[in-house]
Order: structure tokens, then C-alpha cells, then sequence
């Protein structure tokens, strides 16, 4: 299986290494030092070398960061992430919430003026410490880079990855290589830069269309690259990685050990586009100590990379039915059976077998959760044999799933009753599900973007005093990461949507101690026909639904819903009959037919 059910992490390891990180804090004459969850390559998901967090606290998120200082080690942690971190981290930690609580004023709060915090500049972005650096000014705390005091006392640190390169072919991209160099060396012209470097594993990924196993769930190769103004590209990667492709590059691509990376920086002729929102500290300081001129701009791959080609949106339409049919048959599977035999782990495991049996899955998008009862309200919970649960009557699981294929990359969630279930359950699972149809039947002017738009998935909830502690909607690749951007449906995003993005559209609802709930499909951003009587002068953009499978009918208070709503479902429903119906065996079409029968 690709999931497996260890647990990685154990609260009791936590006290000693954070004492060995004190003494080596000591040694080096800092007052504090800076845990992000972070790699150099600054995307959010890292390898098992690069997970110090998760390894000095015992937190697994995926956002996250401590702040160990000599009387406090904080760990901040968003509104996801407040239920796990306080089962995972011992009490010599102290849980943090972020952004409400910024780093930089907690900072000077716990820290004596004129104190020194020692962070390792490869694993913090220019716009992190610029922030800092702003906030620490006033009380004359001062930033000290160090080598990384984490690695020096982890003894049993994992290698760094060395997974091969595979191409992802053009008619999958959509692109050549040599197309999206030409395109991006031209907007690097109109800038007037001279070349770009590029650090975001993704991006490198797209632009080259190359794909990789260097980070667990997501099909990415670590490297660096520089994109210069002709197109041209010097490529930072191990050579052990591309054995058996260097000719897919083409002359126009130089390949280059990853250690030569920080010397071609400081012979390079600015002005050289840095993002402040990816680039190390590092690379910044690289350049600067060499006296290149530095234009901070965006990373030239993030939007092209966004707004999927036509054959990337087909892919992923292809790969979305597919994993759909999966989908069904497990939820087949799952009514057919006894549930309160079923524990969360029988459930990660024949989903996967679902999926296994297309003969088309190269991985998982993310370790499945399957929060049944009160593990529900665990917006990220990843089920152990230790935490393993049997579901038991009443109870609601948060199903959230997805696939890697080499077509798309899929991503699902469903919530299941386990018998029947509360009207309190019922009206909650019910808004959020008007959440989820208002989103999904939108149209609105182009430019705005997701900040514009996101309330339209909470306003069931507001209406009746409920909220969630996580976006309604992050950006997802083409068989690349679950979790792209910089397209969100987030209040903190001002990206503009545009044709092409694909988001998640995910409202939930979690009582702590008691259950969750969540429905999620991913939505593609689309050109929206004219209506009549609207005004000619302006471009309208719409969603297109990419996942279908069934919404569990029996968890509908249909009192709550009004016509148009209703509508939508039994569209959406008899869609889902239409195209998964023929990928099914028997039992599951059948199944399919009731699921899917009118409200």
C-alpha cells in the first residue's frame, strides 16, 4: 500500500531534543532559534530529511513553526491544526495560535532587548524575515544566521531524497518545454531581467515537465534552476536523479551539481527576478554579497503553471471520472457492510484498493483521513494503529481522499453517516452543503479574486452562528501538488481567478470532542456564457465541476434547502449516474442508481 499507519512521531521525544537544542542554542550564544516546517525549496510539503519540525516537536502539520527559546518554546499553528498539535506535542511546548498571534510581537513579549535569534537562512523566505526583521527593530533583537542547530543534533536524520526524473509527456502538458521557456523568457524581457531563479520544486516540475519522487504524495524533483531572458536554463539537480533523460533537456538546458547553485548565482549580470515569497534567505544574500542588482517580482512559473493548458484540463477531467468511479465503488462497498465492524483503517484500505484497481494510480495526493466520530473534527487527522477507531453508530466520518495520476490529480471529500444520525448533524451537514452549491453555481466579473468570493461558501454557516478554521478552497496542480498556488478561495488571497485554475471548493463544519463534517469537490475556472439582458461589456468567469460522485442524500434536512438548491443536486446526481454508471461493475451502477435517485 502507499499509506501505511505508523505512527511518526511520539510526544516523549520531544522533552530531550528540545534540551539538546538549548545547549546547542547555548554554545552559539543565541537567545532563541527559529523550527519552521520548511525545506530550501520553500514549497509546504517536505521529505523526511527536511521534517525538523515534526521531529523536534512532534507536530506533523503542514503549516506550522517553532520558536524555541531558553524558558518557552512556542509552536504556531493555524486554526487546522489546534486540535492535533495538542495530542502530538508535550507539555514543554506551548501551542500558539497563528496568524492571530504574529511571531515577531510574541517575539519581543518572551525575548530580553537586545536578545540574538538564530534562524538558518535556507529555510525562511525574504518576505519572512523582512516581517521579522520589522517587527524585532524596535526592541534591538537581532536575526543571526546559523547552520541548522536542528540537524546538528538529529543523529538519525534521513538522507535527502535521490528519486529518478520521469518526463510527463507533452500530451499531457499541453507544452513542450521549449514553448514555456520561449513564453517566460519574454515576460522576463518585458520586465527587463536578465533571468529568474527559480527554488519552488513545482515550479521546476512544470517548466521543465519533468516530474519526481523526492517529496512523499507529491510527484516533484528537488532542484534549482535559472531561467534566463533567451529561454535558456541552468539546471541544479543530482545527476543520479536524470539518468536515462539528460537528452530530454535539449541543448538549451545546462545541468549542474546542486552544490555549484549558490557560486553561478553570485556570476550572474542583473537585474535578477527574485519572489520574495519563495526565495531563501540565502539565495537573497548570495546576490547581494556579489552586488547583483535584485528586482523581487513574482516567480515567472506560478501563473502559467495555474491556468492549465487545454490538454491539462482534459487530463484532469479524465482522471477526476476515473478516480469518481473509484469512489463508488467504494462507497458501495461501504453501504453494503456492517459499519460498526468498520474501523478508519479497513476504510484507507480498500479505498485505496479502489483505486489500485484502475491500474492507473502512481500514488496517493495525500494519506487519506478518515475521521469517524469525534476524529472527524481533526481537520487533518491521519489515522495510526494506535488512534485506529471502530466506527460505531451515530457516528459521522469525514472522508477525504484523493489520487495521483499521470493525467491529474484528484482530491474528494464525503461525509458518511454511520446509521442515522442526529438533526442537529443533519442541519449542520446541510449548510455547509449550500455552501458548497453556492460556489459551485457562481458567475462574477472577471479579476476578482478568491478574498472576493470565499464568503459566498461560509454564509449558511454565518447565518446560523457557525464558522470553519480553514479556506473554503486552495489551488491544485495537473499530476503535481494537491495543494498550488497562488490561486485560492481564501479571505488572505488577491489573486485574480482566471480560465484554466483548478480549485478545491470545501466548506466544513467540526465540533471539537464530537464530529466533523466536509464536502469537497474540485472546480475548474471557465469563460461564462452571455445571459440575456446582462451587460455585453463585461467578461463573466464560472466554475465547471471536475469531481462527480454521490452527496450522501440521507444526511439532507431537505427543509433547509429551496428549489434552486434542490435542482442542483438532482442535476449534479443524474450527471453522476451518466458518466460513472458505465465505468461500474454491477452491484456499484446499481448501488449508483439509488444513491443518485432524485430528492
Amino acid at each position: 500500500m502507499f499509506q501505511d499507519f505508523t505512527a511518526t512521531t511520539n510526544p516523549n521525544d520531544g522533552p530531550p531534543r528540545l534540551a539538546a537544542l538549548r545547549a546547542e542554542m547555548t554554545a552559539e550564544g543565541l537567545d532563541g532559534f527559529l523550527v519552521p516546517r520548511a525545506d530550501v525549496h520553500q514549497g509546504e510539503y517536505v521529505a523526511a530529511h527536511d521534517a525538523r519540525l515534526a521531529w523536534l516537536t512532534g507536530f506533523t502539520g503542514s503549516a506550522g513553526f517553532c520558536a524555541a527559546l531558553h524558558n518557552m518554546a512556542g509552536v504556531f499553528v493555524d486554526g487546522r491544526y489546534r486540535v492535533q498539535v495538542k495530542s502530538q506535542v508535550a507539555d514543554v511546548f506551548t501551542p500558539v495560535d497563528w496568524p492571530e498571534t504574529r511571531l515577531g510581537p510574541w517575539l519581543c513579549q518572551h525575548l530580553p532587548e537586545g536578545a540574538k535569534l538564530g534562524l538558518d537562512p535556507w529555510l525562511h523566505t525574504v518576505s519572512e524575515v523582512e516581517t521579522l526583521r520589522r517587527d524585532l527593530d524596535a526592541r534591538g533583537i537581532s536575526l543571526v544566521p546559523v547552520d541548522n542547530l536542528v540537524d546538528r543534533i538529529w543523529d538519525d536524520q534521513p538522507a535527502p531524497p535521490l528519486a529518478p526524473v520521469t518526463v510527463q509527456p507533452v500530451e499531457f502538458a499541453g507544452k513542450s518545454h521549449d514553448e514555456k521557456r520561449r513564453e517566460l523568457a519574454q515576460d522576463l524581457r518585458d520586465a527587463g531581467d536578465n533571468a529568474a531563479v527559480i527554488t519552488l520544486a513545482d515550479s521546476l516540475a512544470w517548466l521543465l515537465n519533468i516530474r519526481g519522487g523526492d517529496i512523499e504524495r507529491n510527484p516533484v524533483p528537488h532542484g534549482f534552476a535559472i531561467l534566463f531572458d533567451d529561454g535558456r536554463v541552468d539546471l541544479f539537480i543530482a545527476p543520479e536523479k536524470i539518468d536515462g533523460i539528460v537528452d530530454h533537456f535539449g541543448p538549451d538546458v545546462s545541468l549542474h551539481k546542486p552544490a555549484s547553485f549558490l557560486s553561478r548565482l553570485t556570476d550572474l549580470a542583473g537585474p535578477i527576478r527574485l519572489d520574495r515569497s519563495s526565495a531563501p534567505l540565502a539565495v537573497e544574500a548570495a546576490l547581494g554579497s556579489a552586488g547583483i542588482e535584485i528586482s523581487y517580482g513574482n516567480d515567472p512559473c506560478a501563473l502559467p503553471k495555474a491556468r492549465k493548458t487545454e490538454a491539462e484540463i482534459a487530463g484532469s477531467v479524465e482522471a477526476h471520472l476515473r478516480d469518481g468511479a473509484a469512489v463508488c465503488e467504494f462507497l458501495s462497498w461501504f453501504d453494503d457492510k456492517a459499519k460498526t465492524g468498520i474501523t478508519e483503517i479497513d476504510m484507507v484500505r480498500h479505498l485505496e484498493e479502489c483505486r489500485r484497481a484502475t491500474n492507473a494510480l502512481l500514488d496517493l495526493s495525500f494519506d487519506t483521513i478518515a475521521g469517524s466520530g469525534p476524529h472527524g473534527a481533526i481537520m487533518h487527522y491521519r489515522v495510526t494503529e494506535e488512534s485506529n477507531r471502530t466506527l460505531t453508530p451515530g457516528d459521522l466520518v469525514v472522508l477525504d481522499s484523493g489520487g495521483q495520476y499521470r493525467d491529474g490529480t484528484t482530491d474528494i471529500t464525503r461525509t458518511l453517516p454511520v446509521g442515522a444520525v442526529g438533526a442537529e448533524e443533519k442541519a449542520a451537514f446541510t449548510r455547509v452543503l449550500k455552501g458548497m452549491i453556492a460556489v459551485s453555481r457562481m458567475r462574477w466579473p472577471r479579476g476578482l479574486a478568491g478574498c472576493h468570493i470565499e464568503a459566498i461558501g461560509r454564509l449558511p454557516l454565518w447565518m446560523a452562528g457557525q464558522d470553519f478554521d480553514h479556506g473554503l478552497g486552495h489551488g491544485v496542480g495537473a499530476y503535481l501538488c494537491v495543494h498550488e498556488g497562488p490561486q485560492r478561495l481564501s479571505r488572505v488571497s488577491d489573486v485574480p481567478l482566471e480560465p484554466g485554475m483548478i480549485l478545491s471548493n470545501e466548506p466544513g463544519y467540526y465540533r471539537e470532542g464530537a464530529f466533523g463534517i466536509r464536502i469537497e469537490n474540485l472546480i475548474a475556472v471557465e469563460e461564462a456564457p452571455a445571459l440575456p439582458g446582462g451587460d455585453d461589456h463585461r467578461q463573466m468567469l464560472q466554475f465547471r465541476t471536475l469531481t462527480f460522485a454521490p452527496i450522501d442524500r440521507r444526511m439532507i434536512d431537505l427543509s433547509l434547502l429551496d428549489s434552486e438548491e434542490r435542482r442542483w443536486i438532482d442535476e449534479y446526481h443524474a450527471t453522476c449516474r451518466q458518466h460513472l454508471s458505465p465505468r461500474l461493475a454491477n452491484d456499484a451502477a446499481m448501488w449508483l442508481d439509488r444513491a443518485t435517485a432524485p430528492l
